[in-house]
């Protein structure tokens, strides 16, 4: 079984998406909900990759929208394995906002996605195999 830090490394999640109209609020910045699914998807994802179990979300802790993310921009998700307990992991996804045509790129999202990993009875299970 590979060590801690390779799961971590190699459960690593990244998303590109572009950040078009149907996406956005009436300021033309992507929509905060929107962030957050996308968000808790990158880290669902980075979840199951390092425990290689059934996991659901069971809290979100600390979102930081630092800067608005406009239309018309490409955004990458990167989510990682932050901390590991018996059960559960907490993940943490950054979003970075690129300008398209160019090459500034700036954080501008922060959260915490706390996930426990379930057996077929849908009861907490240990997350990685003893």
């Amino acid at each position: 079984m590979p060590t801690i830090e390779e799961l971590k490394n190699t459960s690593e999640t990244r998303i590109c998406k572009a950040v078009f109209p149907n996406t956005t609020n009436h300021y033309d910045t992507l929509f905060g909900g929107t962030a957050l699914q996308l968000m808790d998807e990158a880290s669902f994802i980075c979840a199951t990759r390092f425990s290689r179990k059934k996991m659901v979300t069971v809290s979100t802790d600390k979102i930081d929208f630092n800067t608005a993310i406009p239309q018309g921009t490409i955004i990458e998700l990167v989510a990682r394995v932050d901390k590991i307990g018996r059960t559960s992991c907490v993940v943490k996804v950054d979003i970075f906002m690129e300008d398209m045509y160019s090459y500034k790129r700036s954080k501008a999202v922060t959260g915490f996605f706390t996930f426990v990993a379930v057996g077929d009875d849908k009861k907490p299970v240990a997350i990685l195999n003893d």
